[in-house]
């Protein structure tokens, strides 16, 4: 497994959604809901390729923040952590390196996604997605959703963060 402490992987494993913050090109965040999935090693998110700003944007500025907060989309969890990183952009091939990638993941976390797949030739555009490999660097941890309090930081260890 990864470097990031157990209360943190644990959130990865359970959470719906996740709020990725990147950079605009005018230096502002700019937070784009997603679906994080984790290997135990690297955050995967995926995005349409089609008109996709996120996209332009972490090609132009990788640092990305990732931060897990609702408790509806972490089935109750209150706990909370946002997880810094600098993520890579993966589209060579938009129509099968995200299944070659995620979708066990994705399966694993959203069942529903079998629904889609079966409906794969009538929703062509969705199906053509790049995916957003983060590589985490510090985390952040509030446990019980405390966040009166200060979070635990842990940072990766330097030959992972290299």
């Amino acid at each position: 497994m990864g470097w990031l402490p157990e209360p943190i992987e644990r959130l990865l494993e359970v959470a719906l959604v996740g709020e990725l913050t990147v950079v605009g090109r005018d230096g502002r965040p700019i937070t784009h809901p997603l679906i994080p999935l984790y290997d135990g090693e690297k955050i995967y998110l995926h995005s349409s390729t089609l008109f996709s700003k996120k996209l332009e944007h972490i090609k132009r500025d990788p640092r990305v923040s990732l931060a897990l907060t609702d408790p509806v989309a972490m089935k109750g969890n209150l706990d909370r952590a946002t997880i810094q990183g600098t993520a890579r952009i993966i589209e060579d091939d938009p129509h099968a390196d995200w299944e070659r990638l995620i979708l066990d993941l994705w399966q694993r976390k959203e069942p529903a996604i079998n629904d889609f797949l079966k409906a794969r030739v009538a929703l062509p555009l969705f199906f053509e997605r790049a995916v957003i490999e983060i590589t985490p660097e510090r985390a952040l941890f509030w446990a019980d959703g405390r966040t009166d309090q200060p979070p635990v930081e842990t940072r990766a260890p330097r030959s992972v963060a290299a």
